[in-house]
């Protein structure tokens, strides 16, 4: 069983990653302050390539709890 799809997330295997600003705001309905405080909290999840913060795509399904948990996948 799938779980249902989350309006305007994207695919994690077709867009692994996306900006907190504005494509994982506008998911969580989120202004850009907002979102930048939430990252910078951990409350959103982002890695850091040089200057620029993403959000990973199958993380962020996971935290929306759209997706397993990892450690759940071999159970």
């Amino acid at each position: 069983m799938t779980a249902p799809e989350f309006v305007g997330l994207p695919d994690p295997n077709v867009q692994p990653t996306m900006s907190v600003w504005p494509e994982a705001a506008g998911i969580l309905h989120l202004s850009k302050a907002s979102a930048y405080a939430a990252a910078e909290r951990g409350e959103i999840p982002t890695i850091r390539i040089g200057r620029r913060l993403l959000v990973p795509t199958a993380a962020l399904r996971r935290l929306l709890q759209l997706d397993a948990p990892l450690d759940a996948e071999g159970a």
